[in-house]
């Protein structure tokens, strides 16, 4: 699904990022585009980076990484 219309970036490409370690809506935006333009897209684009951090630290060690 789309989630930033504007530079076409889907909500899988936003998670793929979360795990490649991008951990803000400044650094996806760097990455990727997203929220540089409108803005619509931002709160969704936020929510998907926390909810894959969440996801990445299961089971794991942060302080291991």
């Amino acid at each position: 699904m789309y989630v930033c219309v504007c530079n076409r970036v889907t909500d899988t490409e936003i998670r793929h990022q979360a795990e490649s370690g991008c951990r803000s809506l400044t650094e996806l935006g760097d990455r990727l585009g997203v929220g540089m333009r409108c803005g619509r897209c931002r709160d969704y684009a936020a929510d998907l980076l926390r909810q894959q951090g969440r996801s990445a630290w299961v089971g794991t060690d942060p302080a291991a990484a």
